[in-house]
């Protein structure tokens, strides 16, 4: 890929502006909570979360992705200060016309208009980090140009400031989990979003991986228009996969089977999960009028895992389907998780059995089985979240973090669906004669053949 040209570096004085533009208000939040713990007092969150919310609120952007991620994590946050989190505004106001010939000139040079047939002046989709422009390539080819916005590597920097600030907070607040981890994998993540030329090296590991899946399509880069700050593929043409949850449960079944796969097969086979299941990162194509299967549209939340976080999940798996304590307890600490002794166990294993909990019943069943999609995991989060207040905090390792929030959001999209499967069946088969050395070798050479040998993030 061509250099891009490094105008919108993280620059002090855009960092500045942005902390600046909250400093204040969470200063204000900050020493109102010292100020309680210091004097004994009860802090009232619902409060102190909506100050939160306005103080963050101008923010948009990465934050909101933050906001996300600590949705799925018992007690990452308090359940106020998520529910705030989660009420703003997802994505940034997108780039005018102005701006984008702006951003595409440093990215691609003064002449680079002449390079598409067309481009279109609005966006057709905008995100956290930045919008996607339909194009046409002179051969005629459909393309998606996702651009970045500007100053985004400072948006994140002054972003990930103030979650550290937020973390801080709340570790005052005698929390039932120890956030350091979770923080420093965030902001890891975070920060691998705004290379594009790493999506492009994930979407080329996905292509290999995925290569003998006809049911799922992934993009082809187009290397000649792309940049660290500008990803241009061939366009996916497919319909929202909400517009199918009236269809029959034959065709719901196997939009959710194809997701199934497209999830558990990478991270089974190569120790790679796809760590936004977010609905928008999926559409259906169909055949004949039919739904076919599923188009994969985003791939800047990669997460590549050890090969030993990959065997503990399913030495997990088998403990709870054996009943096999001591495998259980192995595989826990194989993920990571210290000082564990019975009560931490007890208390990890109802997280486990809510995430377990559809694979390990060999039956057809929708995932929730009879659980509605707003109660979906609530209880056992409470009952994590009140049992672990007691024991004290628990660190949670820093793999665990997308590996929750995926599966989650995967659960979430097989509610939608109301699909109804064995799960207990698909995951066995995607982990069949499983051995964690042979994880190893396809996962290195996935990350060769992608040009990400030594960039990997499962260190």
């Amino acid at each position: 890929m061509p250099p891009s040209k490094d105008r919108e570096s993280n620059r002090l004085s855009a960092r500045m502006g942005r902390y600046a533009k909250v400093g204040t208000n969470m200063g204000g939040i900050a020493a109102k909570v010292a100020g309680a713990r210091l004097f004994g007092v009860e802090l009232d969150n619902q409060k102190n979360a909506t100050e939160l919310a306005a103080a963050l609120g101008g923010l948009k952007g990465p934050l909101m992705k933050v906001a996300q991620l600590l949705s799925t994590i018992p007690d990452a946050l308090p359940p106020e200060y998520t529910t705030e989190l989660a009420k703003l505004q997802a994505s940034a106001p997108p780039m005018g016309w102005a701006f984008v010939k702006r951003r595409m000139r440093a990215e691609l040079g003064t002449d680079w208009q002449s390079r598409f047939e067309e481009f279109g002046r609005e966006p057709a989709a905008a995100a956290s980090l930045g919008q996607v422009h339909r194009a046409t390539a002179h051969d005629g080819r459909v393309l998606a140009c996702k651009l970045q916005y500007p100053d985004m590597a400072s948006a994140v920097e002054a972003d990930l400031k103030q979650l550290q600030m937020l973390f801080s907070l709340h570790r005052r607040m005698s929390p039932a989990i120890d956030t350091r981890e979770i923080a420093k994998e965030i902001s890891a993540r975070v920060r691998e979003e705004l290379d594009y030329a790493r999506e492009a090296a994930h979407i080329a590991m996905y292509q290999e991986i995925l290569a003998d899946k006809d049911q799922i399509r992934v993009p082809d880069v187009i290397d000649e228009l792309s940049t660290k700050r500008l990803l241009t593929m061939a366009w996916l043409t497919g319909r929202p996969l909400l517009e199918f949850k009236e269809h029959s449960q034959e065709e719901r079944n196997l939009l959710a089977r194809t997701m199934f796969q497209a999830w558990w097969h990478p991270f089974s086979h190569y120790g790679v999960i796809h760590g936004d299941p977010h609905l928008g990162n999926y559409t259906v194509f169909e055949q004949d009028g039919a739904p076919a299967g599923i188009n994969l549209l985003d791939y800047g939340c990669i997460r590549i895992f050890p090969e030993g976080f990959v065997e503990g999940v399913v030495d997990l798996y088998r403990g709870l389907l054996e009943e096999d304590n001591d495998r259980v307890v192995s595989a826990y600490e194989r993920w990571g998780f210290s000082s564990l002794n019975k009560e931490v166990i007890d208390v990890l294993n109802i997280w486990a059995r809510f995430i377990y909990g559809p694979l390990l019943t060999d039956r057809v069943r929708s995932i929730a089985d009879g659980v509605s999609a707003s109660e979906y995991g609530r209880k056992e989060a409470f009952r994590v979240h009140s049992a672990l207040k007691k024991l004290g905090p628990v660190t949670v390792p820093q793999e665990f973090v997308f590996m929750d929030r995926a599966a989650i959001g995967l659960g979430g999209v097989f509610l939608h669906l109301r699909a109804e499967l064995n799960f207990f069946q698909l995951f066995n088969e995607q982990i069949e004669g499983f051995e964690a050395s042979v994880v190893r070798k396809r996962q290195d050479e996935v990350l060769r053949k992608a040009g990400l040998a030594g960039a990997s993030n499962a260190a």
